[in-house]
């Protein structure tokens, strides 16, 4: 085969898919299939959501990330043809035909069956997520009058995020700082209320514990509640019923958020390959399925061994594992031998509210506003292509990175 004429789709546009056709580069001819037409920079979410970082920072347009020579398909993947090497899309009528296949498509939010969860909780996992949890904590600040005696403000404004691992609790401490920094600038009675509820022991359980202590001490401090070892029974528009110890608990919600975890694509459920009981793609320690060596499947969908537990389900996994899946497309395309590697974990960088965050790094873990402008520091170094790191670089060094309050309708920029 005339490598540059190899057909190299990759479908999935996150951090596995697009890391992985930008060290492609040109060499071959690479299509990069996405149902959006940009790239999300996950772990900066929460700081969209409280306007420390702007739309263009975090969601960059795939156009100005990718070499011209990489074609980019923005459609939805309904079916992939194994033997065939095909790929049906729902809006293109002829199935897309491959030589390699990369498979990178992520997780999905996980309801776990709860009952009204999939109708009324919020997903957290896109921009349109985050824009609409905002614009619901407007809107209810907004129905609230300054003389609404306290109890009654704060039964207008409690919000629960389901779920506490990091992605909870950064979150919720996000939410708490937004929410008591808006009663001040509103002159609100009484104060906000906001719960995180984990089926778990514990908070963010797969974290070091010389991180978890900063975790702790910040969720005490953005005044979040914590109810742990407690399982949410149901959701409706306006309310949240969970249990704990055997007893259930009903109260009233401006909104419900869901944190709690992520089950496979249907993309990869329908796939016929070789799975775990938990449904997860084998995969060699080349990252190439077993029965199928021209496939190449990272990130949440896959089952890889020789990784640090705690990067589990992560984006840095993803990151570090699309280098891996580029240069054994080279080697598998040129008949070299394909390489292995162990991933560690590069480092936790966990933001903790509006004001601070806790970084483990080199095994030391700090926390404050100083581990929030390494945390900055850290991620720009992260960003795809250094055009874009550049940009962005500059925006927060020059134009700051502090918190867009929630306003009154009428006084939003």
């Amino acid at each position: 085969m005339d490598n540059k004429k190899a057909r190299v789709v990759i479908v999935g546009g996150g951090f596995g898919g697009l890391f992985t056709a930008l060290d492609l580069g040109s060499a071959y001819e690479v299509t990069l299939i996405s149902d959006a037409n940009h790239f999300l920079f996950t772990p900066m979410l929460y700081e969209y959501l409280s306007g420390e970082v702007e739309e263009w920072h975090i969601a960059p347009a795939y156009k100005e990330l990718l070499n011209e020579d990489v074609n980019l398909i923005c459609d939805e993947v309904t079916d992939v043809d194994v033997a065939a090497q095909t790929i049906k899309l729902r809006e293109l009528s002829e199935p897309l035909q491959y030589d390699i296949l990369v498979l990178a498509v992520g997780g999905i939010t996980n309801f776990a069956g709860v009952a009204g969860a999939a109708e009324h909780a919020i997903p957290f996992r896109k921009i349109a997520h985050a824009d609409r949890l905002r614009q619901v904590m407007v809107d209810a600040l907004d129905r609230v009058p300054p003389d609404l005696p306290p109890q009654d403000t704060q039964r207008a404004l409690t919000f629960a995020v389901v779920g506490a691992g990091a992605s909870g609790v950064e979150l919720s401490t996000k939410m708490a700082d937004l929410l008591r920094d808006a009663f001040k600038r509103r002159a609100l009675r009484g104060e906000p209320r906001v719960l995180v509820i984990e089926m778990g022991d514990r908070v963010v359980p797969g974290m070091a514990g010389d991180i978890r202590q900063f975790v702790e001490e910040a969720l005490r401090e953005s005044r979040v509640e914590v109810h742990t070892l407690t399982r949410v029974v149901s959701v409706t528009a306006k309310t949240l019923v969970f249990e704990h110890d055997g007893a259930r608990t009903e109260i009233d919600t401006a909104a419900v958020v869901w944190a709690g975890g992520v089950r496979m694509n249907p993309l990869i459920e329908n796939l016929e390959v070789e799975k775990t009981n938990r449904g997860l793609i084998l995969v060699n320690p080349t990252l190439q399925l077993h029965s199928y060596k021209t496939i190449f499947a990272l990130g949440d969908i896959a089952f890889f061994n020789d990784a640090s537990p705690t990067l589990a389900g992560t984006a840095q996994l993803a990151f570090q594992q699309a280098g891996l899946v580029a240069r054994n497309i080279k080697a598998l395309l040129a008949g070299d031998e394909l390489q292995t590697k162990h991933f560690e974990e590069l480092g936790e960088a966990v933001s903790l509210g509006t004001e601070r965050a806790a970084v483990l790094a080199g095994g030391k873990a700090f926390g404050g506003p100083l581990a929030r402008q390494a945390r900055f520091a850290l991620y720009t170094a992260r960003l795809p292509t250094w055009q874009h790191r550049l940009r962005v670089g500059a925006s927060w060094f020059f134009d700051g990175t502090t918190p867009r309050p929630l306003l009154p309708l009428g006084f939003q920029r």
